[in-house]
């Protein structure tokens, strides 16, 4: 269990784990982060709800986080283009010493140390930094990039410059599990970023495994960040929204909570992360998010809020490292990969990222849209229309 009573708190009392619809300026500008996590063996103490930009390249919102207590900046140099790092160094300067930065780099099985060092210092130019705190292999889904002996020796190096301080590992596939064990057997990971939400728990989605035959997520996962727990490595947690559509639960949210202050209680109550990072986009977002910081008890009434989202999200939500419908596709369409990004267009309401991300898969939907075997149907435990949504994500994307 984490260290949860020994959490920095600021001294604010819990309404503020309350909605802002409604509420006066005042309370929203009391809203600050009221706990940081120490984040295994760096020491790094990040507050517990920490800035993604992932949809963003807007420095007043980097300036609004930092605020409101937030000290954790996560980017990467693929995030719009560039822009998002860009934002965050334009919005940090002077306050470097007061900041965490994680940005991220996909360094491929080939590439080599010559490689991933010019793309750190590009990274650095735009956060306008000497060092970042941790640098992650990005979006690691293939053993092999975690196996390359250049990216050992780069980060090496890059510590030794004073140009990284920690190494990490960041990841949402279907062979997450299989990329993690290796690392962390390895020694390559001071930290380690992955999707984990509320859909992992087999408690609160069993209702709807027996009534909508939801399937089970990644069940290896547990295992392995226990491991890293045991082994001291630090934990973000990603993805914890689920699909991240916030307004079809603005019906049923009562009393003031929200579904995305339960979900983050819900990430926060696990034994395994230590923080969480979730995209912020807007000022009033970011002040209903932090809403939740400093909780790590379910509330009465989270889990009803996170099983109403799941039930709503049947037939349409792709469940990260599923992966049941790989093989289904003669073409090697990479199904799974394909419906993230459409997930980024249609959910996030972020067509910049999802183009970006589209555009970088190895094979994308292009054959879905003459396909005329549709060997995907009913590949999906969960009722996903594969064809139809690959097809649109072609069409938008392509």
């Amino acid at each position: 269990m984490h260290d949860r009573r020994d959490f920095l708190r600021l001294g604010l009392g819990s309404a503020l784990g309350v909605s802002l619809a409604g509420s006066s300026p005042e309370a929203a500008a009391k809203l600050q982060i009221r706990r940081y996590a120490r984040l295994g063996k760096t020491e790094l103490r990040i507050s517990d709800i920490s800035f993604g930009s992932a949809s963003s390249s807007d420095p007043a919102l980097v300036r609004h986080a930092f605020e409101r207590g937030v000290n954790y900046f996560d980017t990467a140099e693929s995030y719009r283009g560039g822009n998002s790092e860009e934002a965050i160094g334009e919005a940090l300067r002077g306050k470097r010493d007061q900041v965490i930065l994680a940005t991220k780099t996909k360094a491929g099985a080939g590439d080599t140390r010559k490689d991933m060092m010019q793309a750190l210092d590009q990274s650095l130019q735009r956060l306008r930094s000497d060092y970042v705190d941790i640098y992650f292999n990005h979006a690691v889904n293939d053993v092999a990039r975690m196996q390359n002996q250049e990216w050992w020796e780069f980060t090496a190096l890059a510590k030794k410059q004073g140009k990284i301080r920690f190494r990490g590992m960041s990841g949402h596939g279907g062979q997450l599990v299989q990329c993690l064990d290796y690392a962390i057997d390895s020694k390559l990971v001071d930290v380690i970023l992955v999707a984990y939400n509320f859909g992992h728990d087999p408690k609160l989605m069993d209702k709807l495994r027996h009534t909508f035959h939801w399937a089970a997520l990644q069940p290896e996962l547990p295992r392995v960040l226990a491991k890293a727990k045991k082994n001291d490595i630090g934990i973000v947690a990603m993805k914890v929204l689920m699909g991240a559509k916030l307004n079809d639960m603005r019906p049923y949210e009562t009393g003031g909570a929200t579904f995305a202050q339960a979900a983050f209680r819900w990430t926060l109550s696990t034994d395994y992360p230590d923080a969480l990072i979730v995209s912020m986009t807007d000022k009033a977002q970011i002040d209903e998010y932090l809403g939740a910081s400093g909780e790590y008890k379910l509330r009465q009434g989270d889990v009803e809020l996170l099983q109403r989202y799941a039930q709503l999200q049947l037939g349409t939500y792709c469940q990260p490292a599923c992966n049941a419908c790989e093989t289904s596709c003669p073409d090697n369409v990479e199904i799974a990969e394909v419906l993230r990004t459409r997930m980024y267009a249609v959910d996030y309401r972020d067509p910049i990222l999802a183009k970006s991300e589209y555009l970088a898969l190895a094979t994308n939907a292009a054959a879905c849209v003459t396909c005329a075997h549709q060997s995907c149907l009913r590949a999906c435990p969960n009722g996903v229309p594969i064809a139809t949504f690959t097809r649109d994500a072609a069409l938008r994307l392509g």
